[in-house]
């Protein structure tokens, strides 16, 4: 599967960046972009701004395959605060990585 790479601005992207970006990322789509990748390495100054833009980018990939990379530091730390750090390909704190399934013994009491 072929990825395409669609980059935030940095060093903060601003509300106006999020309604382009977006425009973008739908048009990558119905171009015939699998997947998406939205490379964060330049914002080094990220606000609620960032997180914004990056939640209304997954609003707009729906289900399709969407997920950021480069974050730094700051970013991750505010992903994680909104409960967006899935965007990261990460999962939650105390949340199992995707596809992992709890075992049950047939003896186990339910809870």
């Amino acid at each position: 599967m072929e990825t395409t790479r669609l980059v935030l601005p940095g060093p903060s992207p601003t509300a106006r960046d999020a309604l382009l970006l977006c425009t973008r990322l739908a048009r990558l789509y119905e171009d015939g972009a699998a997947a998406v990748v939205c490379d964060a390495s330049g914002v080094t100054a990220p606000g609620l701004a960032a997180v914004e833009a990056l939640a209304r980018l997954r609003l707009t990939a729906a289900a399709r395959p969407f997920r950021v990379i480069g974050a730094g530091p700051s970013l991750r730390a505010l992903l994680g605060l909104v409960g967006l750090v899935e965007l990261l390909g990460e999962p939650e704190e105390r949340e199992p990585p995707g596809g992992v399934e709890e075992g049950v013994e047939p003896d186990d009491l339910p809870v």
